[in-house]
């Protein structure tokens, strides 16, 4: 029996993509070649990583100003990238503390240079969104992360910022419409929800590039990626093909527009039920609730077996808290059908 996965990353995917995926291990484009065994530099997979970058820019609704690299590293390799492109050597950037990841991007940013934590929620155990901070003209760049997965607080509005715009979208991109020119650079794991782990997407700008003064090893210069075309050295080949399979799946199902009405309808269902169940409460603000990880603890944990027991006969995956947290986090990316939330509910209402 196929699982509800509510599973923080790797996620749910489309079965098309499964079985699409599939088909091309044993055989890609009738070449005689599984995809895991064939040239990067073939015409088949050039193809394959030519249309995968296109497909973030239509998506996105943006011109040949950005370029799309497809990396390794995983976002964790961003948050140091991102500093050390744009971060100039005498210069500040500015970040919010939104979450984990945001912390370990702050971090890692420090080892460049400057950095001021305009906003934070760390105190309250990141629970809320902060919003109160301006970000003038004398920083670099404004880094934030927009959905944050181990809280399950989202960012539904972004600052105006008088300097460059850059978001790790890890775990909530392609799942809302978003003015996606009001950023500079945008970064992503795709195993929160478009695709399997081992990739992540860079949208960036290219006039930003080039302008830190540093000495960047090419490995880690964004510039270099966009000459060899995201094929500075092999990439991740299996990883951008199921993403590319599970963009043109959201393209020809009514693309980011359509996806949204799907995930508020999720988040509204599940939410719904946290506030009307006595047994249950949320751990962040309202305001500031995910639509992508949906997080929540009992009150009464006497009836915690009970609960665990009955979600997983009910066929459910990937319920847990993070192990920092506790509680039961329920991920609801865009290819979680809302059959599988209204299982979860009816779990909840049985309680």
């Amino acid at each position: 029996m196929k699982k509800h996965n509510f599973s923080a990353g790797p996620c749910i995917l489309p079965q098309e993509v499964f079985q699409k995926s599939a088909d091309a291990i044993l055989e890609f484009n009738g070449s005689g070649l599984s995809l895991l065994e064939m040239s990067h530099r073939s015409k088949d997979f050039v193809a394959v990583m030519d249309e995968a970058r296109a497909i973030v820019k239509r998506l996105m609704n943006l011109n040949d100003d950005y370029e799309v690299l497809y990396l390794g590293g995983g976002a964790s390799m961003q948050f140091l990238m991102v500093a050390y492109n744009l971060l100039s050597t005498n210069g500040k950037a500015a970040y919010t503390n939104t979450g984990t990841w945001a912390a370990n991007a702050i971090k890692e940013a420090k080892r460049f240079g400057n950095v001021d934590v305009v906003g934070s929620s760390k105190e309250e155990n990141y629970s809320f969104i902060p919003k109160d901070y301006s970000v003038g003209s004398e920083y670099d760049y404004f880094h934030c992360t927009s959905n944050n997965t181990i809280y399950g607080t989202q960012m539904k509005d972004f600052p105006e910022v008088d300097t460059l715009m850059v978001c790790d979208m890890s775990s909530d991109i392609f799942s809302r419409q978003l003015d996606f020119s009001k950023f500079d650079l945008i970064y992503a794991g795709a195993q929160k929800n478009m695709g399997p782990a081992g990739v992540t997407v860079v949208v960036v700008k290219k006039e930003i590039l080039g302008k830190s003064g540093r000495d960047i090893p090419s490995i880690l210069d964004y510039e270099v990626h966009i000459k060899k075309e995201s094929m500075f050295n092999t990439p991740p080949v299996f990883p951008v093909y199921a993403t590319l399979l599970t963009l043109q799946h959201l393209e020809n199902n009514g693309g980011i527009a359509a996806a949204e009405i799907k995930n508020n309808a999720k988040a509204k269902l599940i939410y719904d039920e946290i506030d009307r169940n006595p047994l249950f409460e949320g751990f962040c603000a309202k305001e500031d609730r995910s639509t992508m990880n949906a997080g929540f603890k009992l009150i009464d944990e006497s009836k915690k077996e009970t609960f665990d027991a009955a979600w997983k006969e009910a066929g459910i995956n990937g319920l847990n808290g993070h192990r920092s947290l506790g509680g039961y986090r329920a991920s609801m990316y865009n290819a979680l059908p809302i059959e599988s939330v209204e299982v979860l509910v009816n779990v909840m209402k049985s309680l």
